[in-house]
């Protein structure tokens, strides 16, 4: 049996967590808890589409409250989870921000405005007491701006589809994962295809990322996957944690 160090692991994380969408989430979370002591990174938007700050929401803080007690761990995922800056100026501005995503907020920002949107972020985590060690910009998409942001504030990691970046030096650290794109039948078909495909492929991966999206949680064909797949990851021997505890175990940080 291998000793706990070198156990591969397993990073179950839940992406655009706010008031509005724990409905969605809540039976899957509820699932995975019946599974045993498995810890999870929730991405939490501080007013997800400017429509539910979490300010106004004091039972879903205390629901969050309580995750951290049992161990799981909280990242910044945006402030809006929606780009309200200027419209595109160019063909690539618009692919990325009207076709690929409507949602990559902090993919035009400069680093003043970045900086900004971190910072009211941060402020929000530290009034409750919520410890913060990670910003995941939504879609993943960041302007340089808001990685020369990144640079001067006090957070430990950032993170693409591929890999985690240790701040401030962004050092990448390969952590690849599965993620699908649920918003039709035949997306939730392909994406079963490719991600099948893909954990094959990662069979010997040292780490393993598990990207939900709560799209993924209001169809029986994409929720059913990912409990499946949680589920046979554990019975390989993957070690679940959290962001935070993966890079500080596996990587001194």
């Amino acid at each position: 049996m291998p000793e706990p160090a070198d156990r591969p692991s397993l990073l179950l994380v839940l992406h655009d967590v706010a008031p509005q969408t724990w409905p969605d989430y809540q039976p899957f979370v509820e699932a995975v808890d019946a599974l045993g002591d498995i810890p999870m990174t929730w991405l939490v938007v501080p007013d997800f589409h400017k429509r539910n700050a979490l300010e106004q929401s004091p039972g879903f803080r205390l629901m969050l409250d309580r995750r951290l007690q049992r161990g799981d761990e909280m990242a910044l995922h945006g402030y809006f989870h929606a780009d309200d800056s200027p419209p595109p100026r160019s063909l690539q501005e618009y692919l990325m921000r009207r076709v690929y995503t409507w949602e990559g907020e902090f993919y035009s920002l400069d680093q003043a405005q970045a900086r900004e949107r971190l910072e009211a972020g941060i402020a929000l985590f530290r009034r409750y007491d919520w410890p913060l060690a990670g910003f995941v910009a939504p879609a993943w998409l960041m302007s340089e701006g808001t990685r020369q942001a990144l640079r001067q504030l006090p957070l430990r990691y950032t993170s693409d589809p591929q890999y985690l970046y240790r701040l401030p030096d962004f050092t990448p650290i390969p952590a690849p994962g599965l993620v699908w794109s649920a918003r039709s039948s035949w997306r939730r078909g392909l994406s079963k295809v490719l991600c099948d495909v893909r954990e094959t492929r990662l069979r010997q991966a040292p780490v393993i990322r598990l990207g939900l999206h709560p799209v993924d949680m209001r169809h029986d064909f994409s929720r059913r996957y990912w409990l499946q797949t949680l589920k046979r990851l554990l019975r390989q021997g993957r070690e679940p944690m959290t962001k935070s505890t993966w890079l500080t175990s596996r990587h001194g940080q």
